[in-house]
Parts: C-alpha cells; structure tokens; sequence
C-alpha cells in the first residue's frame, strides 16, 4: 500500500484522479490539496463521494506533502508544479504532472507557446512523457513524469504506427479534434456558459494552440525527424470525450491490410488501445467514463490519403487515468489496476 496526495483535487482531472483511486486496491490518498476549497469537506464539493471520502480539502504545499506520501499528482494550471518542485521533494516522493510543465524538452518553445517562464528548467531533461504505449520501460524508472495533454494522446496514438513505419508523409498531417467542454476546466469563464456552448460547435485555437508542439514533438520522436502540423481544435456541447480525425499523404503504395498489420503490430499487445474493426469509426460515447483509446484508419484511394481516427475520454486517458496508468508503472503494480471500468453506454 502507498500514499498518494494529489494537488489540484478539486479540478476535474483532480477529481477524477480521486474517483479512480478509490478503486484502487493499492493506494491510500493522503492528501486532497486545494486553493480555493481550504478546509472545506471534499464530499461537499463533490457530492458524488458522500460517505465515500471525510478527509478536508488542504493547501498545496509540496514540500510538507512530500514527507506524507510516495506520490504526488499535480492537477494544476501551468507554471505551478514548475514552481512548487526541487530535489529535495523528488528525493522523498514520485511526481506526475499533469500540466504542461516538462511535457516540451525545449524549454525556450515552451516558455514561447505558453507565454511563461520556466521555473524549474533543471528537471525538464530528467521528466519521462507518460505515454504509456510509447515509454513504458522509461516511465517504470522515473520519479518525475508528465502526463501528456488530452489531445496530444488521442492524437499521437491514432498516428504513430503510420508515421513511425514511414508509409505517411509527416509534412502532410493535419489534425481535426473536438473535445467536451470539460477539457476548458472546472474555473468559471463566460464561453463555457450553458448558453454559449449548448446547440453550438467552434473552433478554437485555431493555429496557435498549446498543445501543438507536444503533438509535434511525439509525431517527430517517433518518425526521427522534425515535424510539423496543422492542428485545429473544436468545442462541442458535450460533458466528455475527445474524437480526433487526422489527415496525411500516403508516402508508399499500401493496402489495407497492410496498414491494419501496422495497428495490430503495435497496439494488439496494449491493455486500453482497441484496433476497431474496418469501417468502424470511433465515438466518444464508446469510450465514456473509461482509460480506452479507440482507433482505426480508411484509405481514400481517390485524394492518396489516409484518414486515422481516435476517440478517448479526455479526463479519463487524457488525464487521470493516464496518470494512474503511469503510476502503476512507476510502482511495479498491475498497469490496468484501478482502470478496468467498462465505458458507460448511455
């Protein structure tokens, strides 16, 4: 049995976070840490964990978190880890960052993209990316991991096994994604009114979002080379799920079966990714509430084209269960402990 204390709690990735470690046979929470719910009962915020969960909600100082647990999740806006972290926290417990902060090893993109200083540059090299299907090996050794974005993960899972063989062209891809609005976060904000998102879709973002570089440098690793893409986001009026649909250039003369060889080559072995089956398109609403990633692909003989599509839910593998997949890892328990649960439907 561990400890873990979590930063962030009463955000919906925070939340979240304490949804699937109830479940864990495991983990112990410790520490349900707030700056805006301070001493504030956490069951009184989130009413579904009435009876379930008596601590209070407490404030996020790491450095006394540190001496309380083995493992700290930071479910923060960007910049606050890098604040808070230093050696002396590494050296007492395991961090898993949720944000941004050592998602980008270089820190002068992410301090361009984020219009932010880094605080804590020295640890950016150190920092494991938590996708579990690509860095497995590496996050079991880490003490320091970021947990990738939400749609950095749909998108570079539905990607990689084309662009790591090399049968798409990396300079061809252009990415469509559309999230539920919980992915903006829980912080009270006039566009995430009722009104303004319900009967409505918009992009956002468009050519300028954050997340960007992260899906770059993913699709770049995996292909050995430097990419760039095309990237527009979209709001829709839904609570939950991330769909993406990405374009590229067919770089050799494929079949069907060839590219569905590539999928099954590197995900049949994989707990969460599920290789639809051909013309099965992913939907959100087969991947609610779980840490599944849903994936598949179609030729478009006509363009030279492929389409590949993925569906997650965004709190769920584009966050929390992300992160408690990478925790798993990182203690030598079962990967899939914890994160079993069936996607609800409807």
């Amino acid at each position: 049995m561990i400890k873990a204390g979590i930063i962030g709690a009463t955000g919906y990735a925070g939340n979240e976070i304490v949804r699937l470690l109830l479940g864990h046979k495991d983990v112990e929470i410790a520490w349900y840490g707030s700056r805006s719910y301070i001493d504030k009962r956490y069951a009184d915020v989130y009413r579904n964990f009435f009876r379930l969960v008596e601590d209070t909600c407490l404030d996020d100082n790491m450095e006394e978190l540190a001496d309380q647990v083995d493992v700290i999740f930071t479910a923060t806006p960007q910049g606050l880890c890098a604040s808070l972290i230093n050696e002396g926290i590494l050296s007492k417990a395991k961090v898993i960052d949720l944000s941004a902060d050592f998602r980008i090893k270089d820190v002068a993109k992410y301090e361009e993209w984020y219009g932010i200083t880094h605080k804590a540059p020295q640890f950016v090299k150190e920092a494991v990316y938590g996708l579990c299907e690509i860095n497995r090996k590496e996050i079991a050794g880490a003490r320091l991991v970021a947990n990738p974005g939400c749609y950095p993960t749909c998108s570079t899972l539905s990607i990689y096994p084309l662009i790591k063989a090399g049968v798409i062209d990396p300079d061809t891809v252009i990415i469509d994604a559309k999230s539920g609005t919980s992915g903006a976060g829980r912080g009270a904000k006039v566009d995430n009114l009722f009104c303004e998102v319900n009967e409505s879709i918009k992009a956002y973002g468009v050519a300028t979002h954050r997340h960007t570089p992260e899906i770059e440098d993913q699709l770049g690793y995996a292909c050995g080379r430097e990419v760039k893409i095309s990237f527009t986001p979209h709001l829709v009026p839904m609570n939950r799920g991330i769909l993406v649909t990405a374009y590229a250039s067919l770089a050799k003369d494929v079949t069907d079966e060839e590219l569905r060889a590539l999928y099954h080559d590197c995900y049949d072995h994989e707990p969460f990714v599920r290789v639809l089956d051909p013309d099965v398109c992913p939907q959100t609403r087969f991947v609610e509430g779980s840490n599944y990633v849903d994936v598949n692909f179609k030729i478009d003989r006509r363009t030279n084209r492929v389409i590949m599509m993925g569906a997650i839910d965004n709190l769920v593998k584009g966050a929390a269960g992300q992160a408690v997949q990478n925790m798993n890892l990182m203690f030598g328990f079962p990967e899939t402990e914890g994160l079993l649960a069936i996607p609800m439907c409807p």
